[in-house]
């Protein structure tokens, strides 16, 4: 129900942006559209003109450009997956001077949640990670010292869990998982 209605709202806000590129053909516009996990939907409407897209990142630095040529319209998508997460300006230059337009980018990743446990045996402790679908994810884990004693990269499919022994391990452990967008789960036990 909740993935029909975010489809339902994408789709209308898509409508009422045609809506408005239509109406006034004089004025060039730019509407950016979140079409999934971190692809946008860029369309531009303007008079026939030399067009230029620039994306800056939030210090302001140019992170992609491209001369599109003489068009007076273009539907083009933007990815932004692998991209540092923030606010990033999408930049049109036309004959008539610039559009601007601000997204949104954040990392999303299929990893639910992160857990580890003590087993009743001392030293043992259990990893369980929930997830949906494939994802690759990185365990480290540091010693009370805060010595790395693993380091271990894995394909997760699905839930997974994992019984680590750290009977060598001095102190209490840190847990710390990494995802593949490069979010971090730290758990200290």
């Amino acid at each position: 129900m909740k993935t029909k209605n975010v489809i339902l709202s994408a789709l209308v806000a898509m409508f009422v942006s045609v809506l408005a590129l239509a109406k006034d053909p004089g004025n060039p516009k730019i509407v950016v559209v979140n079409q999934k996990s971190g692809v946008f939907k860029v369309i531009y409407e303007g008079s026939k003109s030399n067009v230029t897209m620039r994306i800056l990142n939030q210090n302001g630095t140019e992170v992609f450009s491209e001369n599109l040529g003489t068009v007076n319209g273009f539907v083009r998508p933007v990815n932004f997956n692998g991209m540092t997460p923030g606010e990033y300006t999408i930049e049109i230059a036309d004959n008539t001077g610039k559009q601007i337009q601000k997204v949104t980018y954040a990392n999303e990743t299929s990893i639910n949640s992160v857990h580890i446990a003590r087993i009743a045996e001392s030293n043992k402790y259990l990893l369980a990670v929930a997830n949906k679908g494939s994802e690759e994810i990185n365990v480290k884990i540091f010693d009370g010292s805060n010595n790395l004693v693993h380091d271990e990269n894995m394909t997760v499919n699905g839930n997974f869990g994992l019984v680590y022994n750290l009977k060598q391990v001095a102190g209490t452990p840190t847990f710390e998982v990494t995802d593949k967008t490069g979010n971090v789960k730290t758990i200290k036990y």
